[in-house]
């Protein structure tokens, strides 16, 4: 169960990533840069279920390990909270068609990008050392 919700959560960050950078460099957001938000959206909740449901059935890291599990559950929730807000945003831009918001949409997806990069890089150090 480890290694699918782990192959779930890099689904989730490679589909976001290149969702996030291809509409940042185009400087426009573009349908398929919605699709590929909601696939990576998509795959971060399935993940975070399947870690959900290892949690529940294991003991609890402690020290370091379980300081960085904390972090990543906190900003892990936080993290999908603003992914699925970005997501409608995008929809939203996508459906009003103005040209001005298409161009400017790709700084607040660099700010979601990065804070969902914290649970990930959380998960994993804490994974590794406990």
């Amino acid at each position: 169960m480890l290694v699918f919700a782990i192959v779930l959560i890099t689904a989730a960050l490679v589909f976001y990533t290149i969702g996030v950078w291809a509409e940042h460099r185009q400087r426009v957001l573009k349908p398929w840069h919605a699709v590929f938000f909601g696939i990576g959206l998509f795959f971060d909740a399935s993940g975070t279920f399947a870690m959900s449901r290892l949690a529940d059935s294991g003991t609890s890291a402690t020290g370091l390990a379980g300081g960085l599990n904390t972090v990543m559950i906190v900003t892990g929730a936080i993290a999908i909270a603003l992914m699925a807000i970005h997501l409608v945003w995008a929809i939203i831009v996508l459906a009003r068609n103005r040209e001005s918001e298409r161009t400017q949409f790709h700084k607040f997806s660099l700010i979601v990008w990065a804070i969902w990069l914290i649970p990930y890089f959380a998960g994993a150090i804490g994974a590794s050392i406990s």
